[in-house]
C-alpha cells in the first residue's frame, strides 16, 4: 500500500466565504491531524487573499477515505460545502 496525497487549493468566492474558512479552519486542522493515518495536514493562506493552499498526506487509501467521511459529516464540511476546491489526489487505486 502507498500513501495518499492531496494537493491543491481552497478558493473562496468572496470575503464572506473567506471568513467562514478562517472561523472553522483551526478546529478542522486539529481534528484532521488527530485522525488515525494522517501523516501531515497543512492549510496555509496563499498570496491571493481568498485562496488557501492545501496539502494532505494519509498512510493509505483507507485512512484517506475515513477522513473524507468524517469531513463530510463535520461542521467544517457543512460550513464550507459551497466553497470551490481545486484538488489533485495521488496514490488512490481507481477501485478505491
Amino acid at each position: 500500500m502507498s500513501d495518499v496525497r492531496l494537493t491543491g487549493q481552497l478558493v473562496c468566492a468572496d470575503d464572506g466565504e473567506a471568513a467562514v474558512v478562517r472561523r472553522h479552519l483551526p478546529q478542522h486542522v486539529a481534528l484532521t491531524r488527530a485522525e488515525p493515518g494522517c501523516l501531515s495536514f497543512e492549510v496555509t493562506p496563499a498570496e491571493e487573499p481568498l485562496v488557501w493552499h492545501v496539502e494532505e498526506r494519509f498512510v493509505d487509501a483507507g485512512a484517506f477515505a475515513a477522513h473524507q467521511r468524517r469531513v463530510a459529516a463535520s461542521e467544517w464540511g457543512r460550513a464550507t460545502a459551497g466553497i470551490e476546491r481545486r484538488y489533485t489526489i495521488d496514490g488512490m487505486d481507481p477501485a478505491s
